[in-house]
């Protein structure tokens, strides 16, 4: 069984920074494409940004240039340091993985974490 478990988040003023982090725990073979997700209240969820297993990096038009995506392939972490905060990126932010387990690839996603910025 594989389980994420994400951090992090909390209440910040806008302009703040705030940084998450997601480790993957379990029977794991490999991980491949690691990614954040938001969900803000009354809205779809949508993708900020994902990462490849050789760091290669992907992001929201929104976020961009203010939100940085990492990992640490060794400890099975993803991180998502967000800067220059915004009443906008208040949300519930999900990490997600795929994730080889016995060989088979599956997608797995965290609790949640809230972040919630005030203006």
């Amino acid at each position: 069984q594989v389980q994420l478990v994400e951090s992090g988040g909390g209440l910040v003023q806008a302009g703040g920074s705030l940084r998450l982090s997601c480790t993957a725990s379990g029977s794991i073979l490999s991980i491949d494409l690691m990614a954040w997700y938001r969900r803000a209240p009354g809205k779809q969820r949508e993708l900020v940004a994902h990462i490849s297993p050789e760091s290669s990096t992907n992001y929201a038009d929104s976020v961009k240039g203010r939100f940085t995506i990492s990992r640490d392939n060794a400890k099975n972490t993803v991180y998502l340091q967000m800067n220059s905060l915004k009443p906008e990126d208040t949300a519930v932010y999900y990490c997600q993985a795929v994730i080889a387990t016995l060989g088979i690839w599956d997608s797995y996603w965290g609790q949640g974490t809230q972040v919630t910025v005030s203006s």
